[in-house]
């Protein structure tokens, strides 16, 4: 077809689909608990599944459980471009999050076949194992076995509190597929998403066109100072963890809004010893979460953080000597995606009147661990007041099906279309 800005989704149908998914494991506040690998995870898949075989797509299930549903292309020797997300959720998850790129497309696959149109390459849709990782460590577990960062046997091996193992699982809910992981190479790769942040509704703007996901580094610290009563002790003689650990905490705060608009500094957790009302805290440790897009600066971040450790043992942070110990326990890097992708959505956004801009994803989506592997990109569209990983989550109609819109389009781009 010679324009396919013209070619849409059926923004109702793709809402019942969303919305009939979510009666499985509904919570009373209107959210979703569908842990991965859960019998309500496998209810959510044999309903999925069945409609991508409804609409005709051909059923691969990996030995991670990752589920694709191929749609032919005219030349069958080439990669396929594909799209997905994943189906699990939060324990007081949404009806969005993950779903919508599943739900989105599976309507390109629909539309597609309403309107009889084939593509040079294949299409693919992917439902990703357990990119929550709520029940089961590590997170983004389908997609980070198919890209090889890490052994598929981490995955397989890993356990649930109640000791429960992933292999086991796959087998209970008929989900432990034959295929190798990696079974296949994927040309493209695109990911509709909803934003899980305030971004875009505080812009009005419809779509974002994602450049890229944040770099990450966490660490662990402890401070140690010495306890002792509360009421003897004068203040100049104090080694008080807490107030010690309260400078660097701080300063996490601090590194981010230097290197703003894109720096991020939190500290999630934090715990007290002894954590009684009448004794100066002896140890407090705590977690540190840096982030940016930018790789040069998320390590200028980090050197930031390490000479503050050093100035906090030395006494000159907070007035008197304490030790402090950091423990790296993770680092992503910055993850561009592929411009070739990126044009496609903006192009798309704006051929078919979508306000849109720019923007990087803050959280983990299996995209960014795709992209080591093909070419990638996102598509966002606005949540209700940026909230989601909770139960109120919300996002509406006419955004999803921009979103789905945009993605159908891109899609096209890069497979190329003609009339059956």
């Amino acid at each position: 077809m010679s324009d396919i800005s013209q070619l849409t989704i059926n923004g109702e149908r793709l809402w019942r689909s969303l919305m009939e998914l979510a009666e499985i494991g509904a919570t009373p506040k209107g959210g979703n608990c569908r842990l991965a690998l859960s019998p309500l995870d496998g209810q959510g898949r044999d309903l999925v599944v069945g409609w991508m075989k409804e609409a005709g797509l051909e059923i691969t299930v990996d030995q991670i459980g990752n589920i694709f549903g191929r749609r032919p292309g005219r030349r069958p020797s080439l990669p396929p471009v594909a799209t997905g997300s994943h189906i699990d959720t939060q324990p007081t998850g949404g009806k969005f999050d993950g779903c919508f790129g599943v739900m989105a497309g599976l309507e390109v696959m629909r539309t597609l076949n309403e309107k009889g149109i084939e593509t040079d390459a294949p299409l693919e849709l992917v439902i990703w194992t357990n990119e929550e990782g709520t029940r089961f460590v590590p997170v983004m577990m389908g997609s980070g076995a198919f890209c090889k960062v890490f052994p598929l046997e981490t995955a397989l091996s890993a356990v649930d509190v109640d000791g429960k193992a992933v292999r086991d699982e796959l087998v209970n809910i008929g989900y432990a597929g034959t295929a190798p992981v990696p079974s296949h190479q994927i040309g493209k790769y695109f990911e509709a998403h909803i934003e899980q942040g305030p971004i875009l509704e505080a812009e009005d703007k419809v779509i974002g066109v994602v450049t890229g996901s944040l770099g990450l580094r966490w660490y662990d610290v402890t401070v140690t100072g010495m306890e002792a009563h509360a009421g003897p002790t004068p203040m100049p003689l104090r080694r008080d963890a807490l107030y010690a650990a309260t400078h660097l905490m701080q300063e996490v705060v601090k590194i981010a809004l230097d290197f703003a608009p894109q720096g991020r500094g939190t500290v999630g957790v934090a715990n007290v010893f002894p954590s009684s009302r009448n004794v100066i805290p002896g140890r407090v440790s705590f977690t540190v979460d840096l982030r940016h897009e930018n790789a040069d600066r998320l390590a200028e971040m980090d050197a930031r953080l390490r000479r503050a450790v050093k100035a906090l043992s030395s006494g000159d942070l907070c007035g008197y000597a304490v030790q402090v110990d950091l423990q790296d326990v993770q680092h992503f890097p910055p993850t561009p995606f592929a411009p070739e992708l990126i044009d496609a959505v903006r192009e798309q956004a704006q051929a078919r009147g979508y306000a849109h801009m720019p923007i990087v994803t803050g959280a983990g989506h299996d995209a960014v661990y795709m992209a080591t592997v093909s070419p990638t990109a996102m598509i966002f569209v606005p949540c209700k007041d940026g909230i989601s990983h909770n139960e109120v989550e919300d996002a509406r109609p006419e955004h999803l099906e921009a979103g789905a819109n945009v993605l159908l389009g891109a899609m096209l781009t890069h497979a190329g279309v003609a009339s059956a």
